[in-house]
């Protein structure tokens, strides 16, 4: 089978292996979720909104987070919507080009001090 995209796994910052110490390979809708979630926790705006406490303000970094989304060509235009049904989780919903709906889950974890 051939595939348009094709990447390693990576969970946690770490490379996934497989039980011969192979990387597991991700394609195609997989690999758009796994870069969609890499510039968003790149970008820190995960972090910047979970810390956030002004309403107003909230709704300024879920804007930059959906326009950071939209920027990759591989969605459908207008379909990135976001989610955060608790703290410190963010759920990225929309519509690829080529392989359907996708959907991917961001964890953030805050550091108390």
């Amino acid at each position: 089978m051939t595939y348009r995209y094709q990447d390693v796994l990576i969970e946690n910052g770490d490379l996934v292996l497989d039980a011969g110490r192979n990387p597991i390979l991700i394609q195609d809708r997989a690999v758009i979720a796994q870069d969609i979630k890499h510039a968003i926790l790149e970008s820190n705006l995960a972090v910047d909104l979970i810390a956030e406490r002004s309403p107003s303000l909230k709704a300024d970094i879920r804007t930059k987070l959906e326009l950071l989304v939209e920027e990759d060509k591989r969605l459908v235009p207008g379909t990135v919507r976001l989610e955060e049904p608790q703290e410190g989780v963010i759920y990225v919903f929309a519509a690829t080009i080529d392989f359907g709906d996708l959907s991917l889950s961001v964890d953030v974890e805050m550091k108390r001090a």
